[in-house]
């Protein structure tokens, strides 16, 4: 694991299933057996607790700039979370995927990576871990955030054996909060290649534009043909390569893949270049000792300081029939030059070669879209994050993420202010910052599937809450997200008429126990402008969770972040000078009561 012995990375592996935390092997004189207890629904020891693994960075961990190596960080961080899925099921497990990363610091020799990893969620057979990376300078004592990555693993098995994973059990608001999104991200996962192909069919990237084919307006071709770039490498898997199952070890893959692809970079402006950011890694198939893999690399675009690259990986073996070779893994990683100023560099333009050279170009375009997309809506703080932003293809995935983790993060807060209790229905308030939150809480004599679905139907809402005077749906984006146009009442006397235009993103729950969720938030379309007399509202956050009691008895909560488009609905409850929200949550719990029936 670390370079200096071939079994010292099997030791520390079976240190950590054993204790959940990681040791220094060198410490370590006889090779210690697995327990014989490990079961599918067992706990396993430490239950609940992450697997830390701490490394000293050394310099045979080191680049020729004294940098830790990122194909070395991706093995570490590989074992710690393959660790951490087999500590919580029992069973050896393998890596489906890694999602993406972005890589905030650089790691330098004599600086200390701490990386801890933990179990989220558990599905039937596969598993998603949390695994976060930290700097530790031993020197001033300050540590920094690196990455922040989201793996899957799948419980290896027989044909024989039938698995049941155990349930994840969060014991803090943090976990609970993960262990919810988990199945999100997972549909995230589910979407990203339907994403990617509903971009290729824009226009704009239907046709290689004139840039492709390297003309510059006149002026002379600096373009650098992508065949140039092009690195291949074959690996032959031996002993020290593969885990402890067999198989080819997925951190080392990675680290192989990174390699090519750091040569790809660097042909294409003649320097070193410096790994930005990864997008997903998806293995295919498996490979195993004496397998030959076969990794080429090639730039795919490049976008002013950054380019793509492009790697694949196939495997054979001299004792194969004859045919095509196994794919066993793709990924695109990002990188960029740096100064020695510290900016980074312009880098020349890629002129592709017909045919697939092409298609890879369009498609780089299209993940760039993507990424930017994603960077943009999770990076932003809600301070200074824009209330509406543009509904494409490329975001949709990840608005409907935000969408339901804006709701779930609200949901989760402590701190709520009793304001007032009427008729069974309960306000609460919350000011964070800049926000002011409020929670409305009631108990309806209805089965909570059912009370999701009239909830979700926004075409019935005027029927119980006066703000929704009209209500139109815009563009169905699948059976649990849709898009609708709103239309409320003027407040005040001097005011115009407000309208909304909204995201609604409903789950249902996973696993027994949770609860339903019905998001919303405010998202701009072209096709949707705003009315004549009309002034166009925004909605930061706001939902319903409901959590079913009994059979047929359920807890309905209402949220909202309010903005300054909702504040004068709600201001003068809050204030105690009116009671309007509970007479009008009455009417939603009649509403409810009166069409409880399935």
């Amino acid at each position: 694991m670390d370079g200096c012995s071939p079994v010292r990375g099997a030791i520390q592996a079976l240190r950590v299933l054993q204790t959940g935390r990681c040791v220094d092997p060198c410490s370590m004189t006889n090779l210690e057996t697995l327990p014989a207890s490990l079961t599918v629904s067992g706990e396993g020891p430490l239950d609940g607790e992450p697997v830390e693994m701490s490394q000293l960075v050394l310099p045979c961990h080191a680049n020729h700039r004294g940098e830790l190596g990122p194909g070395q960080l991706l093995k570490w961080m590989d074992i710690t979370g393959c660790l951490a899925a087999e500590k919580h099921a029992g069973m050896l497990c393998v890596t489906a995927s890694m999602d993406d990363i972005h890589f905030e610091q650089t790691i330098r020799v004599g600086q200390a990576v701490l990386i801890k990893a933990r179990v989220n969620r558990a599905f039937n057979t596969s598993l998603e871990v949390g695994i976060s990376v930290r700097v530790d300078d031993l020197e001033s004592g300050r540590q920094e955030q690196v990455c922040k990555a989201y793996s899957t693993f799948v419980v290896r098995k027989n044909h024989k054996q039938k698995v049941q994973l155990r349930a994840v059990r969060p014991t803090s608001s943090e976990e609970w909060q993960e262990h919810k999104l988990a199945a999100e991200r997972r549909r995230m996962r589910l979407t990203h290649s339907d994403t990617l192909i509903e971009l290729l069919r824009d226009a704009n990237l239907a046709n290689v534009p004139e840039r492709v084919l390297g003309e510059d307006d006149g002026g002379p071709d600096t373009s650098v043909p992508g065949e140039t770039t092009r690195v291949q490498s074959v690996e032959l898997v031996l002993p020290p390569h593969a885990n402890h199952q067999g198989n080819t070890f997925g951190g080392q893959i990675m680290a192989w893949m990174e390699t090519v692809a750091s040569l790809a970079a660097s042909h294409l402006c003649g320097e070193h270049a410096t790994l930005r950011a990864i997008d997903m890694f998806q293995f295919r198939g498996p490979s195993a000792v004496g397998d030959r893999l076969t990794l080429r690399a090639i730039v795919n675009n490049s976008f002013h300081t950054v380019m793509e690259v492009g790697v694949c990986v196939e495997a054979w073996n001299s004792d194969d029939p004859p045919g095509p070779t196994r794919h066993i893994n793709s990924a695109f990683l990002v990188y960029s030059v740096k100064k020695p100023s510290g900016e980074f560099r312009t880098l020349p333009r890629i002129r592709p070669a017909l045919g697939d050279g092409q298609r890879r170009y369009r498609e780089a375009i299209a993940r760039k879209k993507i990424r930017l997309e994603r960077k943009f809506i999770f990076s932003c703080k809600p301070s200074q994050a824009p209330l509406s932003v543009p509904w494409e293809t490329s975001n949709q995935a990840y608005l409907s993420y935000n969408n339901v983790s804006a709701l779930t993060s609200l949901a989760g807060c402590g701190g709520w202010e009793h304001v007032s209790t009427k008729n069974g229905i309960t306000l609460w308030s919350i000011e964070d910052g800049i926000f002011l939150s409020f929670r409305i809480q009631m108990e309806a004599t209805v089965p909570a599937e059912q009370a999701f679905l009239l909830l979700s139907d926004l075409h019935n809402r005027h029927l119980w809450d006066k703000h929704y005077q009209k209500c139109s749906r815009i563009l169905a984006v699948d059976d649990d997200d849709a898009i609708f146009h709103v239309q409320g009442p003027a407040v005040g006397r001097d005011e115009m008429v407000r309208d909304f235009v909204v995201l609604m993103s409903r789950r249902r729950p996973c696993d027994d126990g949770e609860p339903y969720l019905v998001a919303f938030r405010s998202v701009t379309l072209p096709a949707a402008p705003t009315p004549p007399a009309c002034i166009r509202g925004e909605v930061q956050c706001a939902g319903f969770v409901v959590e079913p009691l009994e059979a047929n008895l359920s807890q309905v909560s209402y949220f909202n972040q309010a903005t300054t488009s909702f504040l004068p609905y709600i201001s003068s409850d809050i204030a105690g000078l009116s009671a309007e929200c509970h007479t009008q949550f009455q009417s939603c719990r009649l509403f409810l009561e009166h069409n409880s029936k399935l």
